[in-house]
């Protein structure tokens, strides 16, 4: 008695290992029962109505896989590439061919017949059965339509059929494909399957809480159609269309659609087309219908805290009925603290994009801006906020990019005129976009702004000095450079002096190099700059009527003092001595870059290599693509850029495309038409002429320190992050960091808080599945507004004809040359001639400039980073050229007219 009371125990538990319903599933059940599964869990414990079901748990589906013999083929699939689709679509077939016809456990089976049996209360009830995998219905992929649904199941035996044809879907060729694509490993990924009352609905259909189409947070999508919702999701009809406004619950839009049929069960299971079923000039719901779907889903958003994608139907007494949701993974995270309103509109403009780093920053990298804008309120204030690390409130964290709240100054007279003349300088499109958006009534300056603008304004220059020390700086600017460069030397002394007993105190240290150092950088360099783009401005002035904005470009081609034209010309340098010796030339060529960052770290690279290498980085390894996320490592941690862009040079073979002459011949150009320049000026005067002469003297002498301020800071990051690793190591060998890099995936005060026994391991896991996901989005706006709308232009740096694209001049000149289209330097090749085609660039970019003919951005203005170091090295650019990366292929001949800012596309790529 007492053994069968044990089997029977057993028998019970391996069950309910099996089987689990609704009711006991929330959030927290996804390994076992996938996305859907938990979804419809927490639904129905947070009370909304839910079609009642359960789950057929990831324990099932593991063991039926295991019998199936997956393994071979998940070993090939890790190895197989998302561009190669035969291969993809032969290893799914050949998945879901074992797994149905793999034999399932008479256990699993059991379970399911009796679970049945309980929903339906013994009665052969119809329900839907549906895949829910471990990888969908997620806040970073949807996976929506990947796997299979089978509706109107009815009776004992056909549940488990459906069981098993939904665990074989989960290796249909498009859910392979789109899951390597993602480049999540396969052998991760489970399967539930959840099966659920079938709702015989009179309409049904999706609802979204925020527009999809606009981002728009504030309406809710609604789309039905009669019958079963599969119609509408599966895209086969054209439903009715609202767009209601949640906060006053009003209809904004209606579109009735053709609604040509219905999809319902059918009387012997299985699901059937009815035609004519609904009227074009009538909707299938009422507008107290709408707006109630509209509030269930605003209840439901915020029960989940993020715009839901909801499937839902009506049965024949109006309840509706939530089938499933899942969050909206297309539109761009908004802060946490953006208005709930459409009444209050905060406008944030992208840090990133603007100094061309689209991806992701690390915590600690948007840790170390925070400081940073912490010490320009210091300097601009005269004190620092109330807390450093949290810095300014204007600096937001979206997408885990950094945005600027820019509302306070547009909402300045004078605010709003100062940044849009920055931004025609800096990033032209952004401008544009600004000058429309200033047009919203929400965003009218107060009435006593004028006055208050101009006295805080005074505030500020007698507080930093900036005016005057600019007007140091151009009175005497080998003075000025001299105390940069005792500053730049200062900085490098004290990163290899500093030693530090305990983790505390290293914190610390990184706090006060940001902090205290970053204002030194402020003060010394940033007036410098101001100083040079002063001088430009007050010649082109003068030269008004005598000279050309392209014979102005001229004068800045190959100009003296920039950080990074001497870095490249460095690394020039370097390469020249490689070509000197034919076994270090080969060696380089035809080594992965990998490979010689490798050998080079364990020094065992060619002596004469490994010492000039050695030089480079010691004053050039702070830099590095992204180089201002404090959380990435620069080139002296990874040279492996640097390398490759080495083995580039070395096919460089046309002594006259040499990036020295050429610099040398921009020089000489430059000298010509400073001279040209002020003999015409002469021609209107004596004082014109000596003013002329004066300032386009400062431009040669000033304007290449333009480069030095972020030179700089990015040097006191690098040391930073130095100071950071002892800290990573301490937890990590503690066991509350997995690894010592995992550091840069924290902040200062919540390394602190590990450095006090906080295990910081399940926090790093779960911003670095984020940041994966955040590394595969393929667009952040440049603007965003807090009611989710990303403000666009229509303008001409849009294709002008097939053949023809249209941005902002940025570096004069013609070519017509090859095009290469690059979205990451890393590991990018260049021919030399080419043209660099990119979404933007930062100085890691720099190395292929030296080899390319042009250069097209897609954003930019003239006085952005790529603008400035393609006029110093006399090549073409035109900038702000809206899907440039997507119109030009690599291979095409294009031809840039840097003057005019037109591209010419001219024939079909040939490789």
């Amino acid at each position: 008695m007492q053994d069968q009371q044990q089997v029977n125990t057993h028998s019970q538990r391996q069950s309910e290992a099996f089987i689990l319903p609704f009711s006991a599933l929330d959030h927290a059940s996804l390994p076992l029962v996938g996305g859907k599964g938990a979804n419809l869990g927490e639904l129905t414990r947070a009370g909304f109505a839910v079609p009642p079901g359960f789950c057929v748990t990831t324990m099932a589906y593991t063991l039926v896989a295991r019998a199936a013999g997956l393994d071979t083929i998940l070993a090939e699939l890790a190895h197989t590439p998302d561009s190669d689709s035969v291969r993809l679509a032969e290893l799914a077939t050949a998945a879901r061919t074992l797994l149905l016809a793999a034999d399932v456990p008479a256990a699993i089976t059991e379970a399911i017949r009796e679970a049945y049996h309980t929903l339906g209360d013994g009665a052969p009830i119809p329900v839907a059965v549906r895949s829910s995998a471990t990888a969908e219905d997620l806040p970073s992929a949807s996976f929506a339509g990947q796997q299979d649904t089978y509706l109107n199941i009815v009776g004992i035996e056909a549940v488990p059929d459906a069981v098993r044809r939904c665990w074989a879907s989960l290796w249909t060729d498009r859910a392979v494909s789109y899951r390597q694509s993602l480049v999540l490993d396969q052998s991760t990924v489970q399967l539930s399957v959840v099966v659920q009352c079938q709702i015989a609905s009179s309409v049904a259909g999706v609802l979204f809480t925020a527009n999809p189409l606009t981002g728009k947070r504030q309406q809710a999508v609604i789309d039905a159609n009669p019958g079963l919702g599969e119609a509408v999701v599966s895209g086969q009809v054209n439903p009715d269309h609202f767009v209601v406004n949640t906060l006053l619950g009003e209809i904004v839009e209606r579109h009735l659609g053709d609604k040509r049929f219905a999809i319902q069960p059918s009387p012997d299971g299985g699901t059937e087309h009815i035609e004519g079923v609904g009227n074009s000039e009538t909707p299938c719901l009422t507008d107290e219908q709408i707006c109630k779907l509209a509030k269930l889903g605003a209840q439901i958003e915020a029960h989940y805290a993020l715009p839901q994608d909801i499937e839902w139907a009506l049965d024949a007494s109006e309840q509706i009925w939530i089938t499933q949701t899942r969050p909206i993974t297309t539109l761009y995270p908004l802060p946490a603290n953006a208005p709930g309103t459409d009444d209050d509109l905060r406008v944030y403009f992208s840090l990133s994009v603007a100094q061309g780093v689209y991806g992701p920053f690390t915590p600690m990298g948007i840790q170390a801006f925070r400081l940073f804008s912490a010490t320009a309120a210091t300097f601009i204030l005269g004190q620092p906020p109330q807390d450093p690390l949290a810095g300014l409130p204007v600096l937001v964290d979206m997408g885990q990019r950094l945005f600027i709240d820019v509302t306070p100054i547009i909402r300045n007279t004078l605010g709003r005129k100062l940044i849009i003349l920055v931004l025609k300088g800096m990033e032209t499109r952004g401008s544009v976009i600004l000058q429309n958006l200033i047009t919203d009534q929400r965003l009218t300056p107060s009435r006593y702004s004028r006055g208050h603008a101009l006295l805080r304004f005074l505030q500020i220059v007698i507080q930093t000095k900036i005016p005057l020390l600019a007007a140091r700086a151009i009175w005497r600017p080998a003075a000025a450079r001299q105390r940069i460069a005792r500053l730049e030397a200062q900085l490098r002394q004290q990163s290899t002096s500093f030693h530090a007993a305990t983790s505390e105190e290293y914190l610390t240290a990184v706090e006060k190099l940001l902090l205290t150092d970053g204002i030194r950088v402020i003060r010394t360099v940033f007036p410098v700059a101001f100083a040079g783009i002063g001088a430009q401005v007050l010649a082109s002035r003068l030269l008004k009527r005598l000279a050309t904005p392209d014979e102005v470009q001229v004068l800045l081609r190959g100009l003296p003092y920039n950080p990074t034209t001497t870095m490249d010309m460095a690394l020039w340098k370097l390469a020249q001595q490689l070509q000197k010796d034919p076994l270090l030339t080969s060696k380089v060529r035809d080594t992965p870059p990998a490979q010689l960052a490798a050998e080079y770290h364990q020094g065992i690279l060619p002596p004469v290599f490994q010492q000039a290498l050695e030089e480079f980085l010691q004053n050039y390894g702070h830099r590095g693509v992204a180089e201002i996320d404090l959380g990435l490592p620069h080139w002296s941690e990874d040279p492996t850029h640097i390398l490759g862009a080495l083995a580039n040079y070395l096919q460089l073979t046309n002594a006259e495309l040499a990036p020295d002459v050429q610099f040398k011949r921009g020089q000489q150009e430059a000298e010509a038409m400073r001279l040209e320049l002020i003999r015409r000026a002469r021609r209107k005067g004596w004082l014109r002429g000596k003013l002329v002469s004066f300032y386009l003297k400062r431009i040669r002498e000033l304007s290449g320190v333009r480069e030095m301020p972020k030179y700089l800071l990015v040097l006191l990051m690098t040391q930073g992050r130095k100071l950071l690793w002892p800290v990573g190591k301490e937890l990590a060998k503690a066991g509350r960091l997995t690894q010592a890099k995992d550091i840069f995936f924290v902040t200062i005060p919540e390394a602190r808080a590990g450095l006090s026994g906080k295990d910081l391991r399940p926090l790093v896991q779960e911003r670095r599945a984020s940041y994966t996901y955040e590394q595969k989005r393929k667009h952040v706006p440049r603007f965003l507004l807090s009611d989710g709308t990303e403000p666009t232009m229509a303008t001409p740096t849009a294709r002008t004809s097939d053949d023809t694209l249209q941005g902002t001049p940025a570096s004069s000149g013609h070519v017509t040359a090859k095009a290469r289209v690059i979205l990451d330097p890393i590991g990018a090749h260049l021919e030399p001639g080419e043209i660099l085609v990119a979404p933007s660039t930062d100085p890691g970019w720099t190395p292929l400039f030296l080899t390319a003919s042009g250069l097209i951005m897609e954003m930019g203005g003239a006085m952005s980073h790529g603008s400035v170091v393609a006029r110093e090295y006399g090549i073409p650019a035109v900038v702000g050229v809206a899907g440039a990366t997507e119109r030009i292929t690599t291979g095409q001949h294009v031809t840039i007219n840097g003057s005019t800012g037109i591209i010419t596309i001219n024939e079909t790529p040939t490789l």
